[in-house]
C-alpha cells in the first residue's frame, strides 16, 4: 500500500533543482566584503547615543536630570500661578475696602510692596 500522493511534491522537486550561479558572482561577493571591512565606519549621532545609553550610569544619571528638570519647571510654574493668585486677592481686597477705586488704581496698589 503507497502512501497518498501529496501535491507539493512536484514542487518542491522542482524547487530542489538549482540553477548554477553565474561565474561572476564569486568574484563579486568577495568584492562586497573587502569593501564593507575596508570601509572606515564613523560613528554617527544614533551610534553614540546607543552606546552612551548603554552605559547604566549614565542612563541612572540622564533619568535623574530629566526628573530634576521636570519638577524645577513645575516649581516655577506653580511659582508664577502663586502669584497672580496673590495679585487677585489683593485686588479683591482693595475692591472690598473701596469699591469706588477704578481698576488702574488697584492695579497699581496690588503690584507695591
Amino acid at each position: 500500500m503507497h502512501p497518498p500522493s501529496d501535491p507539493l511534491d512536484p514542487l518542491l522537486d522542482r524547487w530542489r533543482e538549482t540553477p548554477e550561479p553565474p561565474p561572476y558572482m564569486a568574484a563579486e561577493v568577495w568584492r562586497r566584503i573587502a569593501a564593507v571591512e575596508n570601509r572606515v565606519e564613523r560613528p554617527g549621532l544614533f551610534a553614540r547615543m546607543e552606546a552612551a545609553f548603554a552605559r547604566p550610569s549614565f542612563v541612572v544619571a540622564f533619568v535623574a536630570a530629566c526628573m530634576l528638570l521636570g519638577l524645577f519647571l513645575a516649581e516655577m510654574r506653580l511659582s508664577r500661578l502663586h502669584a497672580e493668585r496673590g495679585v487677585q486677592i489683593a485686588q479683591s481686597y482693595l475692591r472690598l475696602i473701596d469699591p469706588l477705586m477704578d481698576a488702574t488704581a488697584v492695579k497699581v496698589a496690588a503690584r507695591r510692596p
